[in-house]
């Protein structure tokens, strides 16, 4: 402890100040005011009620009635010291810091001490070195986390913080209403969710709170939740303007994030490819389009839509290409002045083809004289009043992007002549056989007599 300066201060008064630190205790109700330091920052403690002339006082600050410092200090503290004006600074505090400082005074003609402040000084440390851990997790490049649909996901947080703290977990999504997760007052936190859902993706945040000094300190991490198209990619066809084009269309909706497809064909082991084929580039979206022609298809070939999602999905569609084949009646035969129908079916085609029917090289459409039928598989051409003109060859015509076939029917016209005479010459054949039986029946009726030589008289 230093003394003062004044000459005239007699041991017994030394005496007597060093008997009244060591028997100086003080209770709560006595602290003047409490002080909140930062462990590692610097604070000044301020002596307060002090006469009007400084420069006749003379300070002493104690620590639990300690002695810490004065002004008569030959080798002042780096960590402690005495200001001009009697407050204390103190630099770079340390957990020891803490306790009960009293200020006193004395005047330079050696009157008695006078306790001008009592302050408490707490420390408070952090948080610092907050961490936090989310596991199994993937790292984006972004700095983003995801984990994949239904997995355990586990969530970890730690703090330092003197001389306690409080850890919050909290998440922000649109989906919840209510953003606390986990909370508790140790140098961790961790909760775990089951079965993790799309909706439990969001922001998750670890927040700590110094009990003493409220100071709050937070670490935040994105984690998104990855999932598949519960359904199977879905292939389609649209053909084009023109026969000979076609538009294949490979969709999978409802994944996130969204997947990556391609188009390719698929050959027999025994198959070699031959010429170009069809292999789009994989792309990143629920709808891929490829535009083909009929130079790259192949009549029973198969065509795949293959699809990859990061969570390790991967799912097809696909179809077998083939060439349309009509079918129906090669011959038909109509009376002149009546009405037929000519039919066929193409059921076959792949993509779907489309029919007309020709005469020559003539599409057929819709007249008085011709009526036309599309009904599902089926393509009818009824011919109205037929005449001789009528009678030719007609073609049911199917076409796809993979080619065309056609079905050649023979239409003949026979005249109302013509039939006059099948009239007459089934009236014939029948007198005929009539005549036929009478001759029969008379002679087996007379037949005994034709026995003895008397004829039919």
């Amino acid at each position: 402890m230093g003394h003062p300066d004044n000459p005239t201060m007699t041991i017994a008064a030394i005496v007597l100040y060093l008997l009244l630190l060591s028997h100086q205790t003080v209770s709560e109700e006595q602290v003047q005011r409490y002080v909140i330091g930062e462990k590692g920052e610097n604070t000044t403690l301020q002596c307060l009620d002090l006469p009007d002339n400084m420069s006749s006082v003379l300070h002493y600050w104690t620590k639990d009635g300690a002695v810490v410092a004065d002004h008569n200090l030959s080798n002042p503290s780096e960590h402690v010291s005495i200001l001009n004006n009697g407050s204390l600074r103190i630099s770079g505090l340390l957990d020891t810091d803490e306790g009960l400082y009293t200020c006193e005074c004395q005047t330079m003609n050696g009157s008695s001490l006078q306790t001008h402040s009592k302050i408490q000084l707490k420390i408070a440390g952090g948080p610092t070195s907050i961490s936090l851990n989310i596991r199994p997790a993937t790292l984006l490049k972004n700095g983003t986390l995801f984990v994949n649909e239904n997995s355990d996901v586990y969530f970890y947080c730690s703090s330092e913080s003197y001389p306690s703290q409080n850890l919050t977990w909290t998440v922000e999504n649109l989906a919840q209403d209510n953003p606390d997760r986990a909370s508790g007052n140790k140098s961790s936190l961790e909760f775990s969710i089951s079965k993790i859902l799309p909706q439990d993706q969001g922001m998750y945040t670890c927040t700590s709170q110094n009990t003493l000094s409220m100071t709050t300190v937070n670490k935040s991490q994105e984690l998104l939740v990855y999932y598949a198209p519960e359904r199977n990619p879905e292939c389609r066809w649209e053909v084009g303007n023109e026969p000979s084009d076609v538009l294949f269309i490979c969709t999978w909706y409802k994944g996130y994030p969204v997947p990556t497809l391609s188009w390719h064909e698929v050959y027999a082991e025994s198959v070699i490819a031959k010429g170009p084929t069809i292999n789009s580039t994989v792309q990143e979206t629920e709808r891929l389009e490829i535009h083909v022609n009929r130079y790259i298809l192949h009549d029973k070939e198969e065509v795949k839509c293959t699809g990859h999602h990061v969570t390790g999905v991967e799912r097809s569609c696909s179809f077998k290409l083939e060439i349309p084949f009509p079918l129906g009646d090669p011959l038909v035969t109509a009376l002149e002045g009546s009405n037929i129908t000519l039919s066929c079916s193409e059921t076959k085609a792949l993509p779907a083809a489309k029919t007309v029917w020709k005469k020559m090289d003539d599409v057929i459409n819709n007249t008085m004289k011709y009526i036309l039928s599309d009904n599902g598989p089926t393509y009818k051409l009824t011919i109205i009043n037929v005449t001789k003109d009528d009678a030719g060859i007609y073609y049911c015509y199917s076409e796809n992007p993979l080619g065309a076939r056609e079905l050649e029917v023979i239409l003949n016209v026979k005249t109302s002549a013509g039939n006059g005479g099948a009239v007459v010459g089934v009236f014939v054949s029948i007198l005929v056989m009539m005549t036929g039986i009478v001759v029969g029946v008379t002679v087996y009726s007379k037949r005994d007599r034709i026995c003895i030589g008397l004829g039919f008289r």
